[in-house]
């Protein structure tokens, strides 16, 4: 089980955990995040509710909608650069934005919406 299946059980995504659907870009231009393909997702899970109710009850102030840490604390899982980068690699970030940990975190965290959007999470498109 990979990173990010660990991502969509702490969301109660069990059964896209079981076989998330992640897609590697193309070779030659990386494909937007909104191109992810949905494959017979699982009922939908209310990802922003779930996620706003956990910040309420969070004792830091964690601005999940933005930063790829405070999302990953929010879940109870590791967020340091060496678990970022597992999680980047695993989901096919472009070696040019591996190489600067401020652009692989912002696409990372939009990535990782997109990724859990196609799995079933109702991400709106203002996040993606």
């Amino acid at each position: 089980m990979g990173f990010f299946s660990n991502i969509l059980e702490k969301l109660g995504m069990k059964e896209a955990a079981a076989a998330p659907v992640i897609t590697p870009p193309p070779a030659a231009a990386p494909a937007p995040v909104a191109a992810a393909p949905v494959v017979n997702p699982i009922a939908m899970v209310d990802v922003v509710a779930l996620l706003t109710e956990k910040a309420a009850k969070h004792p830091e102030k964690l601005n999940w909608k933005t930063s790829i840490v405070d999302l990953l604390k929010l879940l109870g899982l590791d967020s340091s650069l060496a678990a970022r980068k597992e999680l980047a690699k695993e989901l096919y970030c472009p070696d040019d934005k591996m190489a600067d940990s401020a652009q692989m975190n912002m696409w990372l965290h939009k990535n990782v919406l997109g990724h859990i959007a196609a799995n079933g999470g109702n991400i709106p498109k203002e996040l993606l």
